[in-house]
């Protein structure tokens, strides 16, 4: 297992790290047997990075992942976990979920702790001002807390404006060949980079999209260039091939995925790609842009508009929608777009001023396509579903 040293600390950290979102499952419930198994088999494979959450599988994960590390395997790895800033209104729920991550967790302190799904610089300032950051500094000062991150859904500006406003340790972004100009972007993973904060991936196949919802002219391209590698396989070695990459999470739910991730975490270093494989990798993005609905590149030159729309991030999950037919694309839609953080920035929200197409390179009718994103990505009931998950998350 290839290890990579983290800047900021100096942690020795596998760049191959175990998401623990998605644990086989019997019944309904985590199938502790076979979990449990994978976990202490990464373990005594080099893995050394455990990501989970407070809300994963139903807030089971972090019970399965300290029982799993019982037994001496504790002292060996590095948790990771969340706080949910959608959950927190005053400062006393962050302080109940922490020590119950604690207590479920079986530990007396959290490696790597993040803010869960930033969407936007306000959902950060919010914490802010609750006294969170200023609590989770405390934790850190005795040891309860390692290092101060977040992991973010968002748009390029905005992580800009969230990396730029705090002394993270380190940050967690979605970043694969798919999203290079989605989210965080290639640029935010230079920027952190720059900054000397450490990047972890999460989604490199985006939730196994990018290994059984691929095209066949996709599948036909990577095949003909090697037929022995999966698109798994083809996937995590693009990503393992940027310097700036610290970890890469994968949510592995089998043991032939543990297995086979392994494998290929043994030999996947930095700048490895030939530039054979990396003319496939400009192939396959030919042939998957030849499926998106707007050409956008994500330049941001339309932004900011100013009645709040997130032109790029609207027209990214469009795109997203017609490219991996994602039966998820709605609530993707409406998670990044605005209904956990404090204003919406949906295509709903144009009001045809025109602005952003004065500059937009493309030449693209953002205000046309923007209409088409209403259309087919809201719905008449949009509105009033994001409305009651508000209400019941008590977002403000």
């Amino acid at each position: 297992m290839i290890k990579k040293i983290n800047q900021k600390n100096g942690d020795e950290l596998s760049i191959l790290g175990f998401g623990c979102m998605r644990f086989p499952t019997k019944g309904g419930a985590i199938d502790e047997t076979r979990a449990i198994n994978m976990i202490r088999s990464a373990i005594e494979n080099g893995v050394n990075y455990f990501d989970t959450a407070y809300i994963y599988h139903a807030g089971k994960s972090e019970s399965l992942l300290g029982k799993a590390l019982e037994d001496g395997y504790r002292d060996r790895v590095n948790i990771a976990t969340k706080l949910p800033p959608y959950m927190v209104n005053k400062l006393d729920n962050a302080k109940k979920i922490i020590s119950t991550q604690l207590t479920r967790l079986r530990t007396d302190h959290i490696d790597y702790y993040l803010l869960h799904m930033l969407t936007d610089l306000a959902m950060y300032k919010k914490m802010e001002s609750l006294g969170v950051m200023e609590y989770l500094e405390e934790l850190k000062r005795e040891g309860t807390i390692g290092n101060i991150g977040f992991s973010f859904h968002g748009s390029k500006q905005d992580f800009e404006q969230i990396i730029k406003s705090y002394p993270w340790d380190f940050c967690q972004i979605q970043y694969n060949y798919l999203d290079e100009n989605n989210q965080a972007t290639k640029s935010g993973l230079m920027l952190a980079h720059e900054m000397s904060i450490p990047v972890i991936v999460m989604e490199p196949l985006r939730g196994g999209k990018l290994v059984t919802g691929l095209p066949k002219s996709v599948m036909k391209a990577f095949e003909e260039c090697d037929k022995n590698k999966s698109p798994a396989e083809w996937g995590l070695r693009w990503i393992w091939n940027h310097k700036e990459v610290n970890v890469v999470l994968s949510g592995m739910s089998d043991e032939k995925q543990v297995e086979e991730n392994i494998r290929i975490a043994g030999d996947a270093r930095e700048n490895s790609l030939t530039e054979k494989e990396l003319e496939v990798f400009n192939k396959v993005k030919t042939i998957m842009n030849e499926k998106i609905k707007v050409p956008c590149t994500a330049c941001a030159y339309c932004m900011p508009c100013p009645h709040g729309v997130n032109i790029p991030g609207c027209f990214a999950s469009y795109n997203e929608k017609y490219l991996l037919e994602d039966k998820m694309y709605k609530v993707k839609y409406a998670q990044t777009l605005g209904a956990m953080s404090s204003t919406p920035a949906y295509a709903s929200q144009c009001k045809e001023c025109g602005k952003c197409e004065l500059h937009c390179p493309q030449k693209i009718e953002i205000r046309k396509e923007l209409k088409n994103v209403s259309r087919e990505m809201e719905g008449i009931m949009f509105k009033t579903a994001v409305k009651a998950t508000r209400k019941i998350l008590k977002i403000k």
